[in-house]
């Protein structure tokens, strides 16, 4: 594969914490959360009442057509591939016609899918018949709705991808970005992810599979990682999108460059269909392919936003593969998991962290977890429990995705 520079030209995003990329990052870095809790009737029976409901309802933003016809999922990836695209300056440059949609892909990830779509349509077929599902089902729940809905946006002709990795999807979508750009089949790729999950079913099952906090204190403080209390992760919503392009057709076209983005790695556990290996062997060879793909030694890592959900095993499990990974230089990364006030994107989370480990960087800031009242002691780690400045000069920052079936994902962003 050639060693094509990629960078990152443009951010969108729509979370628990902000409808946009300002707002979201203003709230990370002031560590507000976003968690609340639920006023659905049908929440009044679930074991588990709390969740990280959008800041900005998708339909506040779209149109009422548009929005229609898309699933919630959906319709977070259309608001922040909206936001990113202009951001990234493109969105001029296709009204001008100077975009070439044959380089043009799409690199958009679900963990899940329109599973509010395929739930609600099965209720009206037990309800009402076969004749009022809607004829719109198929197309608003099937998995690649987001990418298909984004590449009809850009006008993207190149691939147009959906990798399904559970928790690691949103990350994986931006590695499979970085190989579609330095494999020649793009100059311009859209990545990220995008979930909306927060619907009685998923939530009932993960409730009963004991992955989410039944903490019944304050909502903003269930979340929290790495710490001695912490007793599950609590679910969140909303979309991640980056703009990626080769560093040739950026610096062409003179546009602004958050950071560059240096490398991924991405293996599997084959250990359990929804426990992360304890040792953290599979994502700790994800983190050193990812280092080796970058051209970087550990002591150039400044900066880690750590998949970190709240769980009593995962959390460990990856402090053990930082330290495996950057040896005596992981007590010296500045880490931390925004998790703490998003909640868990699943699909989405990877290409939201990824967004906060860029700005991170770009910004010289890394935002705090907030709720870490009792650091765990098996975890040794320098993690921030308030905003901390990050060394200027050349550094990089690690984002990590792990998820189940034993996903695992890591991408290295450098500073410009």
């Amino acid at each position: 594969m050639s060693r094509t520079r990629v960078v990152v030209t443009g951010l969108g995003t729509t979370s628990p914490v902000g409808g946009d990329v300002p707002s979201t990052w203003d709230a990370l870095v002031a560590g507000r959360s976003g968690i609340r809790t639920l006023t659905e009737d049908w929440a009044e029976e679930l074991p588990v009442k709390i969740a990280g409901r959008a800041a900005v309802e998708p339909t506040e933003v779209l149109e009422r057509v548009r929005a229609r016809r898309l699933d919630r999922s959906s319709q977070f990836a259309m608001v922040a591939a909206i936001e990113a695209w202009r951001d990234s300056g493109l969105a001029d440059a296709q009204e001008r016609g100077e975009l070439d949609g044959e380089r043009t892909g799409v690199a958009m990830a679900s963990g899940i899918g329109g599973v509010n779509t395929l739930l609600d349509n099965y209720d009206v077929l037990k309800e009402k018949g076969p004749r009022r599902v809607s004829p719109l089902a198929v197309p608003m729940l099937m998995p690649n709705a987001p990418a298909a809905n984004i590449s009809l946006l850009v006008g993207a002709r190149a691939a147009v991808n959906t990798p399904v990795s559970a928790c690691a999807s949103g990350n994986e979508g931006i590695a499979l970005a970085i190989d579609q750009i330095r494999l020649g089949r793009a100059d311009i790729v859209v990545a990220g992810g995008t979930e909306a999950a927060i619907h009685p079913l998923p939530m009932a099952a993960f409730a009963n599979m004991m992955a989410l906090s039944k903490n019944p204190g304050d909502p903003t403080t269930v979340s929290r990682p790495w710490d001695t209390a912490r007793d599950g992760f609590v679910l969140g919503e909303g979309a991640g999108v980056l703009v990626l392009e080769s560093e040739e057709h950026a610096r062409a076209r003179g546009a602004r460059i958050y950071a560059e983005v240096l490398g991924a790695g991405i293996t599997a556990d084959a250990h359990d269909i929804a426990q992360p290996d304890p040792a953290g062997r599979g994502g700790s060879r994800a983190i050193v392919r990812a280092l080796h793909e970058a051209g970087i030694e550990p002591r150039d890592v400044a900066h880690v936003n750590a998949h970190a959900t709240s769980t009593p095993q995962g959390d460990i499990a990856e402090g053990l593969m930082l330290h495996a990974t950057l040896g005596a230089h992981a007590t010296e990364v500045v880490v931390t998991s925004t998790k703490s006030m998003t909640g868990h994107l699943l699909g989405g989370a990877g290409a939201l962290e990824a967004i906060a480990t860029v700005l991170a960087l770009h910004h010289r800031t890394s935002p705090p977890t907030i709720n870490l009242d009792d650091q765990d002691p098996q975890v040794e780690l320098d993690i921030a429990t308030k905003a901390r400045d990050l060394p200027l000069g050349d550094i990089a920052a690690l984002n990590n995705s792990f998820g189940f079936g034993g996903a695992n994902v890591a991408v290295v962003f450098g500073s410009v």
